[in-house]
């Protein structure tokens, strides 16, 4: 569960981590007084907002009532903006970038620092690897202060700065872990002239925990956060999830699918979704993912990587004649009834791929056109 930007802030301050000043507002003539300058923030469950123009700024009220205005309703990545956190605008020295997050490859949670924030942390780890510290967090030692404040000498940090920096994480260590997070960030973490401060903050709580928290399964229960075809998703009781690109992916089981779009990314394709039809799909599964993926704009081709335990492949072929797309596809199947599955196929003028990779390159040709 992503939490909004002000939820994520209302937290941290609870944990005596020192958070931008601001309101909440759903209407341009709720904010009635404030200081200036302030920056305009939409509050929106995806990344991107400030190139989306969901991030503005503003001297007086006047000017400040306008932008939020144009704020409210936006669509950024297909969902629409309610609410705007105004927030006084910090008079910025350095940014700092400070993380937990759960590497499931390493099994144990990780602490990120980088003496460069504001951007996003990859980046900045593929440009300047020496700026990021990484630490593995040993679950019998924790993470104790000797170490944390060993880790910010090395991003250049000393004295009162170092100091302060120090306890943050502390503190950011008992939310990550009390929270049951998957990622709690503070990026950037700046220097003021009044000292430390999180101008932005995410935190993602692991949906398998939210028993422990009422109070956040209450707001993820009347979430609105969801596309429209997101939506319909749900309904149909197919677990989906938009991404950027322009290539549709369709697989059965969770893990087969992010094979598929990590297969995509190795040989340059993008893809546009995540679509689970899950084990057992049958005929009508496949034709109900076909018709949500095929509605998402930009959508050029699409790969379908089946794997077939308790999924039969002949009903996912049934399936996919049924609906027919109009847009390429590019199909890779195998085990129960996979013979059945791909005479079926190719009696009706599709193509079967052997492999995922042959199938994904497949599927990245037939978007662009080759």
């Amino acid at each position: 569960m992503k939490l909004y930007e002000y939820k994520a802030k209302e937290i941290f301050s609870n944990y005596g981590i020192p958070v931008s000043r601001g309101i909440l507002v759903k209407d341009p003539n709720e904010l009635k007084e404030f200081k200036f300058p302030a920056v305009l923030k939409s509050q929106v469950l995806v990344g991107g907002r400030g190139k989306a123009g969901g991030i503005k700024f503003a001297d007086d009220l006047d000017e400040a009532r306008a932008k939020i205005d144009e704020i409210l309703g936006m669509d950024i990545k297909g969902l629409k903006v309610k609410l705007v956190l105004v927030e006084e605008k910090a008079d910025i020295i350095k940014e700092l970038y400070v993380g937990f997050v759960v590497d499931r490859t390493a099994k144990r949670n990780v602490l990120i620092l980088s003496s460069e924030g504001g951007v996003n942390i990859e980046e900045v780890a593929q440009k300047s690897p020496d700026s990021v510290v990484k630490f593995e967090i040993d679950p019998a030692e924790g993470l104790p202060t000797h170490k944390i404040t060993n880790l910010v000498k090395k991003i250049g940090l000393r004295g009162k700065e170092m100091v302060s920096v120090v306890g943050i994480i502390n503190r950011l260590s008992n939310v990550f872990s009390d929270y049951d997070a998957e990622l709690a960030e503070i990026n950037p973490l700046v220097t003021t002239p009044e000292g430390l401060l999180a101008v932005d903050a995410k935190l993602i709580v692991d949906d398998n925990s939210l028993y422990r928290h009422k109070d956040l399964a209450k707001e993820f229960a009347r979430s609105e956060e969801y596309t429209e075809i997101e939506k319909k998703a749900k309904d149909a009781g197919l677990s989906y999830v938009e991404l950027d690109g322009d290539i549709g992916v369709i697989g059965c089981g969770a893990g087969l699918v992010m094979a598929s779009l990590d297969t995509l990314q190795l040989y340059g394709g993008s893809a546009a979704n995540f679509l689970d039809v899950g084990g057992g799909a049958n005929a009508e599964n496949m034709r109900r993912a076909l018709e949500l993926v095929v509605q998402k704009e930009n959508v050029k081709s699409i790969f379908i990587n089946i794997f077939g335990g308790i999924t039969r492949c002949d009903e996912i072929a049934k399936g996919i004649v049924d609906f027919a797309p109009k847009t390429p596809i590019s199909v890779r199947m195998m085990g129960t009834n996979e013979e059945e599955g791909k005479q079926i196929l190719k009696d009706n003028g599709y193509s079967v791929s052997e492999t995922i990779e042959e199938s994904a390159k497949e599927a990245i040709e037939l978007a662009r056109g080759d």
